[in-house]
C-alpha cells in the first residue's frame, strides 16, 4: 500500500478516537449527568473520581493524538507534508500520540482498578461516607456486581465510570495500535517517499 494513502487510513480513525477520548474524560466530570458534584468537588468537597482529574482523555487521548492526527492527515495530501521530510516528521508526530495514548491507557486501568468516588455504605460501614470504596479491592469489584451497590450517590456512578473508562481504554489501545502503525509506515515513507514506487 502506498505509504501516503496509508497514513490518510490512519489519521481519519485517530480524528474519531480522540474525539470519543475527550467526550468521554468530560462526561466523566458529571456523574449521574449532574453538575451539582462538579461544582461540590470545586468547592473542596471530594466528590469526583481523583483519575479524572488527570484528564487524561482531554489532555492524552485527546490533543496529543489530535495534533499528530493532523500533521499524518497532511501526509497523505498533495501539499507540503507530501514527501519524505513530512514523512520523517510524521514518525516523530506519531511518537508524540504514542505518549498520549499511554498516559489515557494508563489513567483509564488505574480509573477501572480503583473505582469510583460516592457516597457508600456496606454491611462493615454502615454509616454512609464519601470515599472510594473499591480502592483496595484490586478491581476484583468489577465481577461483583452485588458490590455496586455500596455506592449510594450518585446513582449508578459504578456503571457510569466503568463504562466510560473502558471506552477510553479501548480507545487509547487503538490510538496506541495506529500510532506505532504509523511510526513504521513513516519510516518507510522516508526511504521510498509516499507513493506506490520509490523516487
Amino acid at each position: 500500500m502506498c505509504t501516503g494513502a496509508c497514513s490518510k487510513f490512519i489519521a481519519i480513525p485517530l480524528y474519531v478516537m480522540a474525539a470519543v477520548s475527550i467526550i468521554c474524560n468530560i462526561m466523566l466530570f458529571f456523574p449521574g449527568f449532574d453538575t451539582t458534584y462538579a461544582a461540590e468537588d470545586r468547592e473542596g468537597e471530594q466528590r469526583l473520581t481523583q483519575e479524572v482529574k488527570y484528564m487524561a482523555g482531554l489532555i492524552g487521548g485527546g490533543i496529543l493524538v489530535l495534533i499528530p492526527a493532523i500533521h499524518i492527515h497532511l501526509t497523505s495530501a498533495n501539499g507540503c507534508c507530501a514527501n519524505r521530510c513530512g514523512m520523517f516528521l510524521s514518525i516523530g508526530f506519531a511518537a508524540l500520540g504514542v505518549v498520549g495514548a499511554v498516559y489515557s491507557l494508563s489513567v483509564a486501568a488505574l480509573g477501572l482498578a480503583n473505582g469510583p468516588t460516592c457516597l457508600w455504605s456496606n454491611e462493615f460501614n454502615t454509616s454512609p461516607e464519601w470515599g472510594t470504596p473499591f480502592n483496595s479491592s484490586g478491581g476484583s469489584y468489577l465481577t461483583d456486581k452485588e458490590q455496586w451497590s455500596w455506592c449510594l450517590i450518585p446513582e449508578n456512578v459504578v456503571e457510569f465510570n466503568v463504562g466510560l473508562f473502558s471506552t477510553l481504554l479501548v480507545a487509547a489501545c487503538v490510538e496506541l495500535a495506529l500510532c506505532l502503525i504509523q511510526m513504521v509506515n513513516g519510516l518507510f515513507g522516508c526511504i521510498c517517499g509516499t507513493c506506490d514506487c520509490c523516487h
